[in-house]
């Protein structure tokens, strides 16, 4: 299972990389984007974080000839606290990784059966079975078309309620499926994919932490340090363009925001919603 990093040579030519830097890759995953940082100019050092220990364990594995340049920290980047300003770069890769959405048991795709997990972290002990099993149906609604964006989010959620327990992904996708007009059932995109979207977010409380992170990160920025942070939707991109417009020690580089070219597209579609955005530190 290979992770294959979106818009990598646009962030790191962006980052404008100096020698024997320090840098800050929030969100780890499979160690594409810290690999790339760690060989893009000597004597680079990274901070990698993580609130997935599959993930941090696969990288000491890949980034293992890095070793002695990386340090590892388990958690959410919301809860991350450096001691002073010390980075000459930090990056944000928002997306769910490959390896997470392709294998089953983790519960974040309806393409292959599995548990309704879809927990980041695995110490957390709220679950997408909690949310879809438990929660009163206005709620479901609610997070469904807060987070997803879907506008038949009434609708969806009365047949969740009706038809609940719920043990599968895949159980789930059908009875939405089934619920949803004809028109709607065979559109662009399985009718599923936003309310999965949605339970995701609700799961891994992902708005919040990155709200948190978009206020606290640029504190953590040497004077000319550049962040660039990668977003997935439009619910994150919003986050994003006003988090670092409306930073008062940041200057964003980028009016509009930077998107894959057609090849990257055509050999990873997974990057064609991805959408990078950056900001340098004035004062």
């Amino acid at each position: 299972m290979n992770h294959v990093p979106v818009l990598s040579s646009e962030l790191i030519s962006g980052l404008a990389i100096r020698p024997g830097g320090l840098y800050l890759d929030a969100t780890l995953g499979f160690g594409g984007h810290t690999q790339l940082i760690l060989a893009a100019a000597p004597n680079v050092r990274v901070v990698a974080i993580d609130q997935d220990e599959q993930a941090i364990a696969s990288s000491q594995i890949s980034l293992a000839s890095y070793r002695s340049n990386i340090q590892f920290w388990h958690g959410n980047f919301a809860n991350y606290e450096p001691k002073n300003p010390e980075f000459d770069g930090i990056i944000a890769d928002l997306g769910i990784n490959s390896v997470q959405l392709d294998t089953p048991e983790r519960g974040f795709s309806f393409k292959h059966q599995g548990k309704l997990d879809m927990r980041m972290n695995q110490q957390q002990t709220i679950t997408a079975a909690q949310i879809i099993n438990h929660w009163e149906e206005a709620k479901l609604a609610n997070i469904f078309y807060t987070y997803g964006e879907e506008r038949l989010s009434r609708r969806i959620a009365r047949r969740i309620v009706e038809s609940r327990p719920f043990k599968t992904t895949t159980e789930l996708a059908e009875a939405i499926a089934h619920c949803v007009p004809r028109k709607y059932r065979y559109g662009r995109i399985h009718p599923a994919t936003r309310v999965f979207q949605a339970i995701r977010i609700e799961v891994n409380q992902e708005l919040t932490s990155l709200e948190t992170f978009l206020k606290n990160a640029p504190n953590w920025l040497k004077i000319g340090g550049r962040i660039g942070i990668i977003s997935f939707h439009s619910l994150e991109d919003r986050l994003v363009k006003h988090g670092l417009r409306d930073s008062s020690t940041l200057k964003v580089l980028t009016k509009k925001p930077i998107q894959p070219q057609d090849n990257e597209i055509s050999i990873n579609p997974r990057a064609r919603s991805a959408k990078l955005r950056f900001a340098e530190k004035l004062t």
